[in-house]
Order: structure tokens, then C-alpha cells, then sequence
């Protein structure tokens, strides 16, 4: 029976995506910091059909990672998948919030990356074969305002694993690295999140069902590739980002108003300490949720898009200048 490790998976789309697997019959392994929300998710999971355990443990402490990944191997005998799912984020201006605000979200969002994928490297690389996936964001391609930690933190992932990923290639290893791009998601974790505003978080249109990001997750382990965007809206952030970057700014300006709701006071939330609440895969907004057509593309298959878009933009530069040659002439 095949093995995965979830991080950050008692709801939304870290339980959305054990919940995939454990009904696919993989051996699932939870990990979330929150006991009795983990306990709950566990008892979800398996009166589902799956088979499921789960470890109680904040994956930003890289000597926990480390003992639960070795803990995993010696259970089970290895590790095949690992999807690196924990996060936490701060809604605000960058004046409003603290030094503490930016390290906190750099250690949940990033750095537990880093461990996560590292723990099942060391259980990996003993048999040369495994599955990492990485679960970011379309604002690590378009950063927004009121989420500059959480944006810097996802970004920051990118960097952390082409390089890995580059090492892997020259080694000759067969296991492999793939980042999942996600979009808004209807999930619990806009009421859980630390706001330093004095309104509640909206999340903007189009809003996505986190089991379509379970299904990404699955493909990326089932039919590896370096990327994967989910929803229109994650690649058309990418493509808009590479191709016009100036306009894309403009329009993430007009994303502060967007994503602020009715008042509120600032929430400290679950930066530091884990909130209590259900083990839920989908937030408060089911109503708004969208079934796109095409749930999510490849790299591979956006890369024939920017080709597509760049030519465009070439042909139409290349008529431009013969329009205006023939004028002249």
C-alpha cells in the first residue's frame, strides 16, 4: 500500500486532499498542529474507507519534521508522496504589521517546505523513487496587496524548488518535484487568519472547490510535471505578470478594496497558536464556488499559451511597423 504525508491537512485542502488519496487506497499520514481538529479530521478519513493516522505538530520546527518523517518510514517502511500543504498568513498593509508577523508566516508557509520536503528526501533517496508536491499559490506569480508575508513566503518556495529540483536532474534521481499553483479556494482558513485590518477578509471571485485542488494534487503525483495552475485565474495571473507587469500592478491595486468586507476588529488569529474549529474541507462560501469547464492545466500546456500570446504580440508589432512604413513611404 502506498504512503503519503500531508502537511497542514485537519481541513480545507490539506484534509481535501487526504481525503483523495485515502479513497484511492494509499496509507494516509495527517499533519496539523491542532490535536483534537487532527483527531476529528483522522475519524473523517477513515469511516470514509481510507486508512489514516495522524502526527500532532507544528512542521515549522525542523527537528519535528525530521523524527515524524523517520517516525512515518520506520511505521510503514517508506514514504512515496509528501505534499508540502501547512500555511498561515496575515491579512494587512505592510505598515501595519510587525517584524514578527513577517518571520511567523516565513516559517509556516516557507520554511516548513523546506523540512517537509527534506524529511521525505532522506526517506526518497534510499530507494530513488518518490513524489514531492508543493502546494503555492497564483500569488507567488501575482503578488497582492494586504499579502505581502504570504506572497514573499510562496515565492520564495519557487526559488527553494527549481533549485532542488536542478540537483535532482544532475544527480540522475528518479524522484520528482512539482508545485501546485492554487486560486481562491473555499475553505476555513480566511476565519482563522490573523487580520490586522478592520474589516473581514473577502476572498475574490472566482472561487474554487478545494477538492479541485485535490485532484491537481493527484495528477502531480500520478503523471508528474514541473507545474501545475489550477483555475483560469492562477495562469492568467502568470501570463499577465510575464507579459504586461505594469498593468498587472495596476490591477492588483484595485484588489485592496476587493478583499476587505464588513467591519470588524483586528484578529489575532492562528499565526502563533492553532484556532479552534471544525474538520471542514470547505469554507463559508459554497454558494460562490465555480465548476470551471477545464479544472487545471500543466505547465507544459501553458507554456504553448505564452508561445501563442508572445506571437500575437509579435505579429501585431510587425503590422504596426508595416502600417506605419507604408504611410511614410
Amino acid at each position: 500500500m502506498p504512503v503519503i504525508v500531508v502537511t497542514g491537512a485537519s481541513a480545507g485542502i490539506g484534509l481535501a486532499i487526504a481525503d483523495r488519496f485515502g479513497r484511492a487506497g494509499w496509507q494516509v499520514v495527517i499533519i496539523a498542529r491542532q490535536a483534537e481538529r487532527l483527531a476529528a479530521a483522522v475519524d473523517l478519513l477513515t469511516r470514509s474507507g481510507g486508512r489514516a493516522i495522524g502526527m500532532a505538530g507544528d512542521v515549522s520546527d525542523p527537528e519535528f519534521v525530521e523524527r515524524a518523517g523517520q517516525n512515518i518510514v520506520d511505521a510503514f517502511g517508506g514514504i512515496d508522496a509528501w505534499v508540502n500543504n501547512a500555511m498561515s498568513t496575515v491579512v494587512g498593509r505592510d505598515t501595519d504589521l510587525t517584524d514578527a508577523d513577517y518571520r511567523r508566516v516565513g516559517e509556516t508557509t516557507y520554511l516548513s517546505q523546506v523540512y517537509g520536503t527534506r524529511a521525505a528526501l532522506r526517506a526518497m533517496r534510499l530507494v530513488d523513487r518518490g513524489a514531492i508536491v508543493q502546494i503555492s499559490s497564483g500569488l507567488a506569480l501575482r503578488p497582492a496587496p494586504l499579502q505581502a508575508p504570504y506572497s514573499a513566503a510562496k515565492a520564495a518556495v519557487d526559488g527553494f524548488t527549481e533549485s532542488l529540483r536542478a540537483e535532482l536532474i544532475a544527480d540522475g534521481s528518479r524522484i520528482t518535484l512539482s508545485t501546485v499553483y492554487l486560486p481562491a479556494v473555499n475553505t476555513p482558513q480566511p476565519l482563522w487568519s490573523r487580520n490586522r485590518t478592520d474589516r473581514a477578509q473577502v476572498i475574490p471571485d472566482p472561487l474554487f472547490d478545494p477538492r479541485l485542488c485535490a485532484e491537481a494534487v493527484w495528477s502531480a503525483v500520478q503523471r508528474p510535471v514541473r507545474k501545475i495552475y489550477v483555475g483560469r485565474s492562477t495562469w492568467l495571473m502568470g501570463l499577465a505578470q510575464t507579459l504586461s507587469p505594469g498593468l498587472a500592478d495596476r490591477k492588483a491595486a484595485g484588489m485592496v478594496a476587493a478583499q476587505q468586507g464588513d467591519h470588524q476588529l483586528p484578529r489575532l488569529g492562528n499565526l502563533d497558536q492553532p484556532e479552534d474549529g471544525p474538520a471542514a474541507i470547505d469554507g463559508p462560501d459554497v454558494d460562490r464556488v465555480v465548476r470551471p469547464l477545464v479544472g487545471f492545466v500543466s505547465s507544459r500546456q501553458t507554456a504553448i499559451a505564452k508561445a501563442a500570446a508572445f506571437g500575437a504580440l509579435v505579429v501585431a508589432s510587425m503590422a504596426a511597423g508595416f502600417a506605419l512604413g507604408s504611410k511614410r513611404g
